[in-house]
């Protein structure tokens, strides 16, 4: 396995500014909607800025449970507020880049939101590749956590699909 080109997508109960606002916490360290798969700690230049960075944990059997940690870092290439915000994978078990997109919908009271993974596993974690799915194991969190913040902004549970 030589890296991961996976989108995955859903709809979103409400417009493109509240997701934003809550994307941007999340990110921020929130954990209201990723948890129990990922944790976020910001760096000093916030997210949603040019050069912002991130710090990923991915927490395999979900938070304080034990199991694996993965950690990996981002910087914030692009940020179009209620759009895109796009980042680059600079060190850590993944090297590649991410991309949200926030699509309005049905007049704006909806927002599609995709997530770009385009990244490369390093270390033992290429190793482990090998053997397991982990782009699977990235969408079903993905999409689980799309489901999670529809639901805290009030909606059903979201419909999404991933492209593998």
């Amino acid at each position: 396995m030589n890296g991961y080109d996976l989108i995955d997508e859903a709809f979103i109960d409400t417009s493109p500014d509240v997701v934003w606002k809550f994307l941007i916490a999340e990110l921020r360290g929130a954990a209201r909607w990723w948890v129990p798969h990922n944790t976020f700690e910001p760096g000093s230049v916030p997210p949603d800025q040019v050069g912002g960075e991130v710090r990923v944990t991915v927490h395999t059997k979900g938070v304080d449970k034990g199991g694996m940690k993965l950690r990996f870092s981002s910087r914030t290439r692009m940020a179009d507020p209620e759009r895109r915000l796009a980042a680059d994978y600079f060190e850590g078990v993944f090297l590649g880049s991410n991309e949200f997109v926030l699509d309005p919908v049905d007049g704006g009271r909806r927002t599609r939101l995709s997530m770009r993974f385009n990244a490369t596993p390093q270390g033992f974690l290429r190793q482990l590749s090998r053997v397991a799915d982990l782009g699977l194991q990235h969408s079903k969190a993905t999409q689980e956590a799309f489901a999670n913040l529809n639901a805290l902004v009030g909606g059903e549970p979201a419909s999404g699909r991933s492209t593998r």
